[in-house]
């Protein structure tokens, strides 16, 4: 499917429609429960488990670095042996491909643990930010060898195993940093201390750290910027149960806005501890309606169809519904202005270039008074071909206003599998097949 073009779901005064919509396992529940399956000293199940190209990929990885794994798409389980500490093997070449989790989290596994492995990655990911990381790791004692440029995929670690008891991050542009260097500290046989600079996706962090919890590892948070994880700590669980994808789910949250109908993503529940939850604010303020019954959260859109525009949204904590927000925009009755996001431009693509870029081809106008923000006013979508740049997020949330608007194609949908390959099947069965 070379591209897709939206049907729209026109207002009209009776739209009092309910539709429920399932949405896949999250991913960053899944990569991180991977790992700490891996780190686990025994056999570890998974369940609700997305299955994706980045999950695939960091599937692999670990299959490639020695673990017994099996894994079942259609259960939507994983059966892992862990290795308590002690990798399997003690040379790899692994491929991330276009997985960013995989690749901070397993970079920062392997960097700490003694051996010698080789990287590589997609030509998407290889443009992605890794210098941080990787010169925490060199300051630790790594030997780093850069096979194209320093401080990208792909590259050659060797370590030797970590003595040090303290090293400085800079999570400016990832939080993904952070939360490779928490789990993986796991690996070592004394107490580690992880200061922290900058303050990116703190949302993701305390996901990691609630997640170690549950696995049965406590980090000592010594202040907001640094935290120690205990020396010969082991993570210690049999099974784990992967919550539904709030990123996914705001899409049709968002359909629900823009229809004016109610929709329900079953399994999503106010005690969420993925960040994205916070968009249901963003939905609320623009005038839709929140509950929550036994089968999870529904959203419902104002009956008249209008939107209230935001007049600053900081999405610095949950930053991948910048798209989102950014999409469903023009239908706002006031501009919107979505702050704290200038990392976005380090992403999968450059995320404010796709919005600006997709909104002209819209003819709807932006403004940027910032690196870090930008300003959608309201307009009525012109017919429009939406450039995905090969970014999943892209192709999701500019299906959005082609429910509203006639002539929205799609380029490129089926880099959706990225994270949720079925995303435009289910959005044919809610619009009533592509149009």
């Amino acid at each position: 499917m070379d591209t897709y073009k939206v049907k729209p779901i026109f207002l009209k005064p009776d739209n009092n429609f309910h539709l429920q919509a399932r949405v896949p396992g999250s991913k960053s529940i899944t990569n991180r429960a991977l790992l700490l399956a891996a780190l686990c000293p025994g056999t570890v199940t998974l369940t609700d488990v997305l299955f994706s190209d980045d999950s695939r990929h960091f599937i692999q990885c670990l299959k490639d670095l020695g673990f017994e794994l099996t894994a079942d798409e259609q259960t939507r389980r994983i059966v892992i042996r862990g290795c308590g500490g002690k990798l399997p093997r003690q040379s790899a070449f692994i491929d991330v491909g276009s997985a960013g989790t995989a690749a901070r989290f397993l970079t920062a596994m392997l960097g700490l643990a003694p051996g010698t492995w080789h990287l590589t990655a997609s030509e998407q990911m290889k443009k992605r930010p890794m210098a941080p990381l990787l010169e925490s790791l060199t300051r630790l004692g790594c030997t780093i060898s850069y096979e194209e440029k320093p401080g990208f995929f792909p590259f050659t670690i060797h370590s030797s195993g970590i003595s040090a008891s303290r090293i400085s991050i800079d999570i400016g542009q990832s939080s993904q940093f952070l939360s490779a260097l928490l789990m993986s500290a796991v690996l070592l046989d004394h107490d580690f201390t992880i200061d922290v600079q900058g303050s990116h996706g703190f949302s993701y962090i305390l996901m990691t750290l609630k997640m170690m919890e549950q696995f049965g590892i406590h980090v000592e948070q010594l202040g907001r910027r640094t935290f120690r994880i205990p020396g010969n700590a082991r993570a210690g669980a049999s099974s784990y149960a992967i919550e539904p994808d709030l990123s996914a789910a705001a899409y049709f949250y968002s359909m629900a806005a823009l229809s004016g109908g109610e929709i329900q993503v079953p399994g999503v529940f106010s005690t969420s501890m993925q960040g994205d939850l916070a968009f249901l604010g963003c939905l609320r303020d623009m005038g839709c309606s929140c509950r929550q019954d036994p089968q999870g959260i529904v959203v419902k859109g104002p009956a008249d169809g209008k939107l209230k525009g935001l007049a600053s949204a900081d999405l610095s904590a949950f930053s991948d519904q910048a798209l989102t927000l950014a999409a469903i925009a023009p239908f706002a009755d006031t501009p919107t202005t979505i702050r704290g996001i200038g990392h976005i431009r380090l992403q999968e693509c450059d995320r404010i270039h796709a919005i600006v870029s997709n909104l002209a081809l819209m003819g709807i106008r932006t403004e940027q008074a910032a690196e870090d923000e930008i300003t959608i006013f309201p307009g009525s979508p012109s017919p429009a071909r939406i450039r995905t740049y090969d970014d999943h997020r892209v192709a999701m949330a500019f299906s959005l206003p082609g429910l509203r608007a006639p002539g929205i194609v799609i380029e490129n949908p089926l880099c959706c599998r990225k994270t949720f390959e079925d995303y435009f099947t289910i959005l044919s069965r809610i619009t009533g097949g592509e149009g």
